[in-house]
């Protein structure tokens, strides 16, 4: 019997919560107006705090009718005003409850009662707007749908304190970026969104947000301060044409990096700081500030070092960590002062070590927001040691050099989350660019393994980051070579050169190039049959020059020692031959073409393979017109497959050169040994002294 009662006496509860609420909502539809103000009142009061009675009044149809009532012409301004402030008050319930009220088209609502001339009407609308564009369910596309709402917002600003703060609150939010960088080291905490038309950056600039906003910051209100500022590092954010319009702002007589400078001191709060170095490290990245200026190297990159101590709170040396990580991620010199700043390298050490024992015996609500943060400690920590190991040997010493490095790198390869196994690969990819490191941490704790690991079915963003890895751990010198061959590599790298995402074909070109040299037959044999022939051309004719570049040296690689060359030449000679015409042919630049006549160079150096360029006379030709071509490097690489074909001291030496110099090939040699470049002289000279010996 008791399954049976189950229900009903769930629903019988549900029913008596509901029924406690459903007097608030049937006082909305009371005739007299001043009993329904009365019962808006009250459902005011009564759902503050309450997220249980917001749900109920949600699920009653409360906000359909509040709705009603605010867009009435019939309303009175204090029952729109108060209607403003009830739905704002449900909209700081749950995202579900943000969710509802989106559903119930409450935005076009809100937008269209900024017309009003009441000011605390105005207000109440706008910190509704402001609590719903905050929430992460928001898509932030609804501020612009309508062309007219930013230039009204930009007009509201002047009226009151509330105004600027609420405004410049949904700017800061609702300000995303259209593109996403797959590849390449992105720091910066700021979300990035893909959409369509002009970016909110540049609708936010060319309807004056610079112009609006700056004088805000000499507001007497902390939280107006606050929100533009908010507002300035949203809008500089990779945005060279925001930074370089900053740097010229002048607010009562002082330049904005100056006021930004100002507000990044010791005595602000630390939000203030964060913010203003954070609007400093934008525009200096945008191009609009030098990293050597001592506005970067003197005030925000030692402030952003502070905020990584352990004296700041978790979210705080999170948000430091990232973007002093964003600042100093292009600039060698921020690198090398940023690691020795308040032992920076020794203090990020202390990012992993959230959840503390401590904190799990002492308080669970310690312990709780220690396991909240402890991803983001990670990923923040692995971002700022990748930065500062980019590029200087050193540093990426004292890096590895720090507790338990290699291990923690090792364990966040495998994370659940996957932005700190990104942050991880990022690390390992930056340290992974030391020869020294190579041969012997990476070496030692075995990081292929999991790193062949991390590049089965992982999102693309982590895979250009693993396979860029992978291309340095294959370099001829990294004992991680052979194991890595051994445990499946090609056939993994093979499959990524099919990849839509040009990052990806490029790496698996360039792994496999890095993979060819000075490899045995084997190996060589083994590329070429994972690849295929096709696929081989396919990537010969891509319009990317990285992709086509790193193929001509992975085919360089293959055809290198003279039984390879014979040996590859002999089964697929006719389609590299027919690869090679197209390249010298067609319109490309002149590293292509150094590279495309380096390989027919190698082809002459071949014993039995060199009879494919002496009996293909378009081949001669086009070596004969590059010898006399404008460009040093191209005539250089075709007199190398001149020599290759005609050192006497080779079998049929003699036919060839004869053959050469009926096509006029000894010519040209003669007016090159009269060069003055010293390396065509010396190359040409070379090349005649076969013919007199």
């Amino acid at each position: 019997m008791a399954c049976v009662l189950e229900t009903p006496l769930r629903m019988s509860v549900l029913s008596e919560v509901t029924a406690s609420s459903r007097h608030y909502v049937d006082r909305l539809f009371d005739p007299d107006p001043q009993n329904v103000l009365q019962g808006v009142i009250d459902m005011k009061n009564a759902v503050i705090g309450n997220n249980k009675q917001k749900a109920n009044l949600i699920v009653l149809g409360a906000v359909p009718r509040l709705l009603y009532l605010l867009q009435q012409e019939t309303s009175s301004t204090e029952l729109k005003t108060e209607c403003a402030v009830v739905l704002g008050s449900l909209a700081m319930g749950t995202e579900n409850n943000v969710k509802s009220l989106l559903d119930c088209h409450i935005i076009p609502a809100l937008l269209q009662g900024l017309l009003s001339p009441d000011l605390k009407f105005i207000e109440a609308c706008l910190r509704c707007l402001r609590t719903i564009f905050t929430s992460p369910v928001t898509p932030e596309e609804l501020l612009y749908t309508d062309a007219t709402v930013i230039p009204h917002l930009m007009a509201l600003l002047s009226r009151s304190r509330y105004t600027q703060e609420y405004i410049c609150q949904i700017f800061s939010h609702c300000c995303k970026l259209r593109h996403w960088h797959s590849c390449g080291f992105k720091s910066s905490p700021q979300p990035l969104l893909c959409a369509n038309g002009p970016d909110h950056q540049t609708v936010l600039f060319n309807h004056g947000a610079v112009q609006n906003i700056a004088h805000l910051l000499t507001s007497t209100s902390y939280k107006v301060r606050m929100q533009a500022l908010k507002c300035f590092a949203v809008l500089a954010f990779e945005n060279p044409q925001v930074s370089l319009t900053l740097v010229n702002v002048l607010v009562d007589g002082e330049l904005l990096p100056q006021i930004f400078v100002k507000m990044l001191q010791r005595d602000k709060p630390i939000e203030m700081q964060l913010t203003s170095a954070k609007c400093l490290t934008y525009m200096c990245r945008a191009g609009a500030i030098r990293t050597d200026d001592t506005c970067i190297v003197l005030k925000t990159l030692p402030c952003l070092a502070r905020m990584c101590s352990k004296e700041r709170l978790l979210e705080e040396r999170v948000d430091g960590a990232e973007t002093l990580a964003y600042l100093i991620e292009a600039d060698i010199e921020l690198q090398r002062i940023a690691s020795i700043t308040d032992h920076l390298i020794a203090m990020l050490a202390d990012y992993f070590k959230y959840p503390s024992s401590v904190s799990a015996i002492t308080d669970i609500k310690r312990l709780d927001h220690d396991l909240k943060h402890a991803h983001e400690l990670r990923q923040a920590a692995f971002k700022l040691y990748a930065a500062l190991g980019a590029n200087d040997e050193d540093i990426r010493k004292k890096i590895i050099e720090t507790e338990n490095m290699m291990d923690r790198i090792v364990n966040g390869l495998s994370e659940s989350s996957i932005k700190v196994r990104l942050a991880a690969v990022r690390c390992l990819h930056s340290l992974s660019r030391s020869v020294q490191q190579l041969r012997t941490s990476f070496q030692d704790h075995a990081v292929w393994k999991p790193l062949m690991k991390v590049l089965q079915n992982a999102p693309d963003e982590i895979l250009v980051v693993a396979s860029s890895t992978l291309c340095n751990l294959l370099l001829e010198f990294s004992p991680s070579k052979e194991p890595i061959l051994e445990s499946g590599a090609i056939e993994l790298l093979c499959s990524l050169t099919q990849s839509d995402n040009l990052a990806l074909r490029v790496n698996g070109v360039w792994a496999l190039m890095n993979m060819a040299f000075q490899a045995e037959q084997k190996i060589k044999a083994d590329i070429l049959r994972g690849l295929s022939t096709e696929q081989l051309f396919q990537l010969l004719s891509d319009s990317d020059v990285n992709v086509l570049m790193k193929t001509l040296g992975l085919l360089r690689n293959l055809l290198s020692t003279r039984p390879h060359i014979d040996q590859i030449i002999s089964t697929h000679g006719k389609q590299i031959m027919q690869a090679v015409t197209l390249i010298l042919e067609g319109e490309h630049n002149v590293e292509v073409k150094e590279q495309t006549l380096c390989i027919l160079a190698n082809i002459a150096d071949g014993t039995t393979a060199k009879e494919l360029i002496m009996t293909n006379d378009d081949i001669l030709q086009k070596i004969k017109y590059y010898m006399s071509h404008s460009n040093a490097k191209l005539q250089l690489a075709a007199m190398f497959c001149v020599s290759n074909l005609i050192w006497n001291e080779e079998e049929g030496s003699q036919d060839r050169q004869d053959k050469l110099r009926d096509i006029g090939i000894v010519d040209i040699l003669h007016k090159l040994s009269q060069s003055s470049d010293p390396n065509l002289c010396d190359k040409a000279k070379t090349a005649l002294q076969q013919y007199l010996a």
